[in-house]
């Protein structure tokens, strides 16, 4: 599994179609919930929740929770199931699924809108408190930081706001963006990427950049956030449906309380955790999964006070940088599109 299962470009192009689609949908008949009919037959309280892909270590605190009994503990029942065709921002908009993972990249269009025509989807938790996303390449190949991406090629998915993105890197770093190699293709093998016409990939550090380590490739990684702060946007984040938490918004802290405590406890434990996702889920390789998750151990809360804390100032900047370069035409208003509210107390 690669970094394209989790955050690959034919999802980013897939996604802002449905949700341009489920704009249209809910504006004209609005959007129903997936536990209209909460009973499981055993007494707990049914919850439907959504990946964004494939199972990887961004999603173990889920496992953990499932596979220790806090969600049954708390009364729930609750379901993971892999990503629709949809997306999980649509779906979880039209209420296939209660909860989700989404990005805060991915919410742009969902939020981006008139009133009436909005996504109706609340961020309530930070999967990762920083954007741990960046660029790998070959140290043979010396870019050790944005500049150094002059006179290289770099794969594309050609999305505006990516390219933005490394553009705004770079130039902040003193760099031409005009003297980078812009290649389209959707890199599924970071390894046979950068061992052919590709020098620079974007990649999750906590997936791909160990998957290299295990490997034995000998890279550099700089991360966006450390050279444009506007950029430490939320990736990933746990998303509800607005009429779930507005009809049930004690189900949906007791829903928060226990996923907490799955991803409190692959803090802790990160080996047991790893060997709980493998065992939950065929496939998954287990060295690359423990190694993951080991480092996502101090990368789950790292300078928060808790687990699941969005901060307002970094959540407003990053749609703020959005707006004003002209990637969306509507100003999302300061605060928008997420609670901490749900959040344990």
């Amino acid at each position: 599994m690669t970094d394209s299962e989790i955050h690959n470009m034919k999802k980013f192009k897939r996604t802002a179609l449905a949700i341009a689609a489920a704009l249209g949908v809910c504006a004209v008949a609005g959007c129903s919930n997936a536990s209209s009919d909460n009973g499981s037959g055993d007494g707990l309280e049914k919850i439907t929740f959504m990946l964004d892909w494939t199972p990887n270590t961004n999603h173990t605190g889920l496992y953990v929770a499932q596979e220790k009994g806090y969600f049954e503990d708390a009364g729930l029942d609750v379901e993971i199931i892999e990503c629709a065709e949809a997306g999980a921002e649509a779906s979880v908009a039209d209420g296939t699924a209660d909860f989700g993972v989404s990005f805060q990249d991915y919410l742009v269009p969902a939020f981006a809108a008139e009133e009436d025509s909005q996504l109706p989807v609340t961020a309530v938790a930070a999967i990762i408190q920083h954007n741990t996303s960046g660029i790998i390449s070959l140290k043979e190949d010396g870019i050790d930081s944005p500049k150094g991406m002059e006179d290289h090629s770099y794969a594309t998915w050609e999305m505006p706001i990516e390219q933005a993105i490394i553009k705004k890197v770079v130039t902040d770093d003193g760099g031409d963006y005009d003297k980078i190699n812009l290649i389209p293709t959707s890199v599924e093998d970071i390894k046979a990427a950068l061992s052919s016409t590709i020098d620079a990939v974007w990649i999750y550090y906590a997936w791909d950049g160990i998957a290299c380590e295990l490997q034995g490739m000998d890279t550099n990684f700089f991360y966006f956030k450390d050279y444009s702060p506007e950029l430490d946007d939320y990736s990933p984040v746990i998303i509800a449906n607005n009429e779930f938490l507005e009809n049930n918004p004690e189900t949906a802290k007791k829903f928060l309380e226990a996923v907490s405590k799955g991803y409190n406890y692959a803090i802790e434990n990160p080996d047991d955790a790893a060997e709980i996702l493998v065992n939950a889920n065929e496939g998954l390789d287990l060295e690359l999964c423990k190694a993951s998750q080991n480092w996502l151990a101090d990368q789950y809360t790292a300078d928060a006070d808790k687990w699941g804390v969005i901060d307002q100032d970094r959540w407003d900047a990053f749609f703020g940088w959005v707006y004003d370069n002209g990637l969306c035409e509507i100003d999302i208003p300061d605060g928008f599109g997420f609670s901490n509210d749900y959040l344990p107390q």
